[in-house]
């Protein structure tokens, strides 16, 4: 069976330490998501309704996603509904995960603002 290759960047560290000093959770919770979504999704094909893909950041050697269903057990009685958001680049033909991003989600963020996200993707093919 295949298995993916988990990577952090800088900016996802720093926001996950800020996150982990409140929620003590965080890295057990992280652990769960990345075998029972992550891992379910891209190497299972099972769509728990958790992983959604980023329109316009979608090509053949890189896909960015955000995982919206993030159970955190510090936040009890809120389930998959912590209101966490994760951020991450998917590269399906090294089946590498990058996170790039950990944050708590706004009222509505559906209009976030994905400039990090264009700014990345750009990196991407530019290097």
């Amino acid at each position: 069976m295949k298995k993916i290759k988990f990577e952090r960047n800088d900016k996802f560290d720093k926001q996950f330490k800020k996150l982990i000093r409140k929620y003590r959770t965080l890295e057990e919770d992280l652990a769960i998501a990345k075998k029972f979504a992550i891992e379910a999704f891209h190497i299972q094909g099972i769509n728990n309704e958790a992983v959604f893909l980023i329109p316009n950041f979608d090509k053949k050697i890189i896909q960015i996603y955000k995982l919206k269903k993030f159970s955190c057990k510090a936040l009890k009685g809120k389930g998959n509904r912590s209101g966490i958001r994760i951020i991450y680049a998917f590269y399906p033909e090294k089946f590498v995960v990058e996170f790039l991003k950990i944050y708590f989600k706004e009222k509505d963020d559906s209009d976030m603002d994905y400039e990090f996200v264009k700014k990345y993707f750009e990196n991407y093919f530019e290097g």
